[in-house]
């Protein structure tokens, strides 16, 4: 299923794909639930960055946290806003200044940056650019993964 993320910063990414959950095989653990393996083989066909936008698609669901891609054209950002739970920032691909607690880092493919629940942030673009943002959230029994290219 596709879903989108509404980012109060973001405009959602306008697309006619139908999304299909990627297979999952469930099996119980210790006794308890059901658990269910996520797996996405390549976030970068799942989002597409486009002229003077930043686009935002929620492409996993799992207990204990949501995925969310960004795409931000050079120059695009995200102001200073804070989260209501812990998160991770990576780059995918492009070249992002990520500014938290008054210092601002250069956030290239490989870097990761953590930001405590509440602490403002703030995202630009130097360049075109692909974002990867991890919420972690309470454990809940939903789970969804999106695994269709757009």
């Amino acid at each position: 299923m596709s879903e989108h993320h509404r980012h109060p910063h973001a405009q959602d990414e306008e697309t006619s794909s139908t999304g299909t959950e990627h297979a999952k095989t469930a099996q119980t653990v210790g006794g308890s639930e059901a658990v269910e393996l996520g797996f996405i083989p390549d976030v970068r066909t799942l989002i597409k960055v486009q002229d003077e936008a930043t686009v935002s698609r929620t492409i996993m669901q799992q207990q204990g946290g949501n995925v969310v891609l960004f795409s931000f054209d050079a120059g695009q950002e995200l102001s200073e806003h804070t989260a209501a739970m812990p998160v991770f920032v990576q780059t995918i691909s492009g070249h992002l200044e990520v500014t938290g607690s008054g210092e601002t880092v250069d956030l290239l493919p490989g870097g990761l940056v953590y930001f405590p629940t509440r602490l403002p942030h703030a995202v630009k673009a130097v360049e075109p650019s692909i974002m990867m943002l991890t919420m972690i959230t309470p454990a809940r029994a939903t789970a969804k993964t999106q695994c269709s290219a757009q």
